[in-house]
C-alpha cells in the first residue's frame, strides 16, 4: 500500500496507481471543474484562457494543464493558445507544435534503428609474399 499526501489540500490517502496526486475528493472536485470548463468553452468558442477562468473560477495553470494533457483544446482560428515546450511557437491543444513532434519522431525513429554493423575489411593479399619495411 502506498500512501501519499494530496498536493490539493494536503490530507493523507492511499495511492491507488492513478498518475494524479490528487486525493479522491480533490480528484472529484478537479472534474466537476473541468466538466464546467468544458461547457463554458462549447457554448463560448471564441473565449480565451483568461476568460473562462473569469467565468468558471478556474485557474488559468489548471486550464492549461488540461490543454497539454489535450483534454481541452483551443477553436481554430482563435489568435490565443499555449506556447510549444520546444520552441515557443503558439499552439491551440498538447505540449508541441507540429514541426516539432515531426523533429521528436524522426529522433526516435533514429535512435531505436538497429545499428548497421560495418564489416571488416578484407585482408589484401600480397602474392603469398612477406613484406617488410625499411627503417
Amino acid at each position: 500500500m502506498d500512501v501519499r499526501t494530496c498536493r490539493n489540500c494536503g490530507k493523507i490517502y492511499n495511492y491507488l496507481g492513478r498518475l494524479t496526486p490528487y486525493c479522491p475528493i480533490c480528484m472529484k472536485e478537479l472534474e466537476e471543474k473541468f466538466e464546467t470548463c468544458r461547457k463554458y468553452i462549447k457554448e463560448h468558442q471564441g473565449a480565451n484562457i483568461q476568460k473562462v477562468s473569469e467565468e468558471t473560477g478556474v485557474s488559468i495553470k489548471i486550464i492549461k494543464q488540461w490543454v497539454r494533457e489535450e483534454r481541452l483544446t483551443f477553436a481554430e482560428g482563435t489568435l490565443v493558445g499555449i506556447e510549444c515546450e520546444a520552441c515557443g511557437a503558439n499552439i491551440l491543444t498538447g505540449r508541441f507544435c507540429v514541426k516539432c513532434k515531426q523533429n521528436l519522431q524522426a529522433g526516435l525513429g533514429n535512435a531505436i534503428r538497429k545499428p548497421v554493423k560495418e564489416e571488416p575489411e578484407q585482408q589484401k593479399k600480397s602474392g603469398g609474399r612477406m613484406r617488410f619495411l625499411d627503417e
